[in-house]
């Protein structure tokens, strides 16, 4: 996989503009009604990394970082600071945050996920680059230990439990995460003038399956 397991700078990241993307194909009928089809299971996540740039040596930064992932030709974790944890930002990552499974009894591997709810409806987002050392696990009450009751693989996002837990017991977890890009442009255009006088260049991003 052309992919990196690298973090661009969080502290360029922050203040990047940026947030989900969905495509909805809407087909006006001629009696005014319409009719709305998506071929995405999933939204993506689009920034400009441009907008958290704030000196040269932040422009310099990029071009280094962009240089090192060959433009647009490997992937990298991107720390969405608007959507970074299992919770809310604002508060300590817990346990019980997300219920990601209903154990059966013989499964051992859970995909991590992040349930946004609205009303009666619900999204359940995979979570496929947990930050390493973040992730936190329990089965109904009971805590979990790392490396002695399961596993993660930060590069899949999947946790690996030593014994399958028990029928209809609810299997919970709490991390942070990252969300797999790439550049969207075959080129960086940067203009030291137009920077200085305020104007930030154009760095798309988009999210990227993995």
């Amino acid at each position: 996989m052309n992919f990196h397991e690298v973090q661009f700078p969080t502290d360029l990241s922050f203040g990047a503009l940026g947030g989900p993307q969905r495509r909805v194909d809407v087909v006006t009928l001629a009696n005014g009604y319409e009719e709305r089809n998506t071929p995405w299971a999933h939204s993506r996540r689009v920034y400009d990394a441009g907008l958290g740039l704030r000196s040269l040596d932040d422009v310099e930064a990029v071009i280094a970082f962009y240089e090192a992932r060959f433009g647009q030709m490997f992937g990298f974790r991107w720390k969405d600071w608007s959507d970074f944890k299992s919770g809310k930002p604002s508060v300590a990552i817990n346990r019980q945050d997300q219920q990601i499974a209903l154990g059966d009894g013989v499964t051992t591997e859970f995909q991590l996920i992040k349930s946004y709810r609205s009303g009666g409806h619900i999204y359940k987002r995979p979570i496929t680059k947990p930050v390493k050392g973040s992730v936190l696990v329990a089965v109904e009450q009971d805590d979990k230990l790392e490396a002695v009751d399961y596993v993660v693989n930060d590069i899949s996002g999947v946790i690996t439990f030593k014994d399958a837990p028990d029928p209809d017991t609810r299997v919970f977890a709490g991390y942070e995460f990252d969300v797999p890009v790439r550049f969207d442009s075959d080129s960086l255009l940067t203009n030291i003038a137009s920077f200085n006088a305020g104007q930030v260049p154009d760095i798309p991003v988009r999210e990227v399956r993995v």
